[in-house]
């Protein structure tokens, strides 16, 4: 809202914690120091997770883990330090970048042939950390479950994405993959129903549109917190949504007005949301 410093809050967002401290850091990196060839200073970076509601001791606990795992090293100058993407991390976020502003952009793409890739694969219910790592990785994939033990995906071209989960789990020996059309017992829309959770979904991109579309920084240091949010809620879509033809769909699907809206707002606040962390930086 116009002249309001309040920041956009999306439904159902999650406690601020070490974990999604760490998935912010990792926003913020892929922002405003990704473009840049100048590190930024920790003050920097702990501040600006701070307008988040990100506490000083968990801001610098994610720094902490974020290096561990290397992808941002430490250089000491003087008595402050600041921060270098590695090269394995600035692979990782140039990755992450075009999988976001890609996402839901697919220009003179074909009609779908109708062709479903399903796979066929079990795990004892006694083995649950291993059911719950298949059932991320081929969700994140883009795959439904109509049924426990039914993967079904409408793009065949996945089968290799598939197989290579499958590999790194150990589970490849005894799976079963086929590609097929919906016969005429049953229904299609039915199916893709039982699959996915596509109600939730499209509740989540309606909060999103609410938020953002109302939403209007005024100073340069706003539109950084407001753009930082605008990308940070927006990482979680191209993984919750399987990106299913339009042909199974919902009527008006809000996801479409989502994309123009992310895209619209991140071209509108980005010069500005660009000034701010320059100043926040001491640019």
């Amino acid at each position: 809202m116009e002249g309001s410093e309040a920041l956009p809050r999306v439904t159902r967002r999650r406690e601020m914690n070490t974990v999604s401290a760490r998935s912010l850091l990792m926003t913020l990196l892929g922002e405003y120091v990704l473009p840049r060839e100048r590190p930024p200073w920790t003050s920097t970076l702990v501040e600006a997770l701070g307008t988040e509601g990100v506490e000083e001791k968990a801001a610098r606990q994610a720094l902490a883990r974020t290096s561990a795992e290397g992808w941002i090293a430490s250089e000491r100058v003087g008595r402050r330090v600041r921060w270098t993407l590695t090269p394995e991390g600035r692979h990782l976020l140039t990755e992450g970048a075009d999988r976001i502003f890609t996402f839901g952009r697919t220009p003179n793409t074909p009609p779908w042939d109708g062709r479903w890739l399903m796979l066929l694969v079990t795990v004892p219910e006694t083995r649950r950390d291993l059911r719950h790592r298949l059932r991320t990785r081929l969700t994140w994939a883009g795959f439904g479950t109509p049924d426990p033990g039914i993967w079904i995906n409408p793009n065949p071209a996945r089968e290799q994405e598939a197989r290579e989960v499958l590999q790194d789990l150990d589970l490849a020996h005894g799976a079963m993959s086929f590609t097929a059309a919906h016969g005429t017992i049953g229904s299609q829309q039915a199916m893709v129903t039982r699959a996915w959770n596509l109600s939730t979904l499209e509740a989540d991109y309606e909060a999103f549109i609410t938020t953002f579309s109302t939403t209007t920084p005024t100073t340069d240091a706003q539109a950084m917190r407001t753009q930082t949010r605008l990308v940070h809620e927006w990482r979680r879509f191209p993984f919750l949504d399987p990106r299913l033809p339009q042909e199974l769909l919902p009527t008006d699907w809000t996801g479409t007005k989502a994309v123009e809206i992310f895209h619209a707002r991140h071209a509108e606040w980005h010069p500005a949301a660009q000034r701010g962390w320059d100043a926040l930086d001491g640019g």
